[in-house]
Parts: C-alpha cells; sequence; structure tokens
C-alpha cells in the first residue's frame, strides 16, 4: 500500500510508516489448543492439507483441489477447506467429479479453525488476490508449514519474497501440486515462520501505533 501510494500518488515516501495488522493476538495459542473432534487429524492417520476462507473466486479453491487431485495421485494424503460461501456446489461438484469424495472435506463454516491449522501438515493460500492474509499469518503463528500463491497483495511481503515459505504462480495447479508435494516431504522452517509471525502481534501494532504518535 506504501508503494503504491508512492506511484500513484506521489507521495513522498519518508513521510508513510507502514504499520502490520494486528493479526497474532495473545489468545490465539490457547484457540490453536482446543480440542479437535475430526477424524482426520488422528495420530497415524495421512498428512492433511488446509485451506481457509470463504468458499468465492476470489481464493481458488478449484485451482487447489485440482493441485491437490496431482498429489493425491502420487501419495496418500487428505484436504480440509473451511469457510463457506456462494462456490460450494461447484466446489462439491468439482470434488465428486475428480473422484476424492472421501479425501475432501468441506465441513463448512467453523467458529474456531486455529486447531485445524496446529494440526494440518500443510497450509496453503490458493488466492488469486488478497490484501494482508490474516489466515496465512495466523498459521504460521501457531506453527503450521505453509505455501502461498505469489498472488497481489501480502503474501510475498508476509513470506520475505520466498525466502521463508515457496510462492507459488496464481492460477497454476500443476505448478501448486509440485509446491504442496515438496512442502509434504520437506516442511518450511516452522520456527522461522514464528517468529515472522510474531511481526504481526497486536503488541507489536500497539507498539509502532505509539511511536508514530509520540505517546
Amino acid at each position: 500500500m506504501a508503494d503504491e501510494l508512492v506511484e500513484r500518488c506521489g507521495v513522498d515516501r519518508e513521510a508513510i510508516q507502514v504499520i502490520p495488522n494486528p493479526v497474532v493476538v495473545p489468545e490465539l495459542d490457547a484457540r490453536a489448543g482446543e480440542p479437535l473432534d475430526h477424524p482426520w487429524f488422528q495420530p497415524g492417520a495421512p498428512p492433511v492439507v488446509l485451506g481457509v476462507g470463504r468458499l468465492k473466486v476470489q481464493k481458488d479453491f478449484a485451482g487447489l483441489m485440482a493441485a491437490f487431485a496431482e498429489v493425491r495421485a502420487k501419495q496418500q494424503c487428505r484436504l480440509v477447506i473451511l469457510g463457506e460461501g456462494p462456490e460450494r456446489e461447484r466446489l462439491e461438484a468439482l470434488r465428486d467429479s475428480l473422484g476424492l469424495t472421501d479425501d475432501i472435506d468441506l465441513p463448512g463454516y467453523v467458529l474456531n479453525p486455529y486447531p485445524y491449522m496446529k494440526r494440518a501438515s500443510l497450509f496453503v493460500l490458493s488466492s488469486r488476490w488478497e490484501g494482508l492474509p490474516g489466515v496465512l499469518i495466523e498459521a504460521m503463528a501457531v506453527g503450521c508449514p505453509v505455501i502461498s500463491t505469489d498472488c497481489p497483495a501480502g503474501p510475498r511481503e508476509i513470506l520475505s519474497d520466498g525466502e521463508l515459505a515457496p510462492l507459488v504462480p496464481c492460477e497454476s495447479p500443476t505448478a501448486l501440486g509440485s509446491a504442496i508435494a515438496a512442502a509434504l516431504e520437506t516442511p518450511p522452517d516452522t520456527e522461522r515462520l514464528r517468529r515472522r509471525a510474531a511481526q504481526f502481534t497486536l503488541e507489536a501494532a500497539v507498539r509502532r501505533y505509539r511511536k508514530v504518535l509520540g505517546v
């Protein structure tokens, strides 16, 4: 956003202070530690890939399903997509047409998604576009390995230009599938992801606001 203000409005970059959203709140760890009643997350079960978001075109969960299908053809794993929205019927039909009815679950809206994030083998952000994707930061904060599409805007900044976790071209199921398979085999460093997520805490945001306001 700061770059766009400079490029489109001619604002002096030195006059802009960037303060990240306070995504990681103090109660996040406690909520992530709550019990999870889902049979796919039991010890010894196949790895679970997780997507979270409203079921709409922006999130490209259809692309995630297509990518997952390529991975599932080679190894045992499962996909859970949390959320509700206008794309549900289309996504359910796609799941069934891919022959993955028993391997893709769409539980709907979940009040507390963090136990899923904490227990998933991999979180995938498959969006075509974003602002600042809070779910990506939250997954990192609870220790879940992540990968993301290189969509505008947010993931590249959050993942330090792909140094912390893979960034994949948007709307490319084959590339996303390859990244999923690689991350399941060799997950990104979760401690580095946690440290990056700590820059989006409520405390960090308040500290930056106080500095800007001089209080």
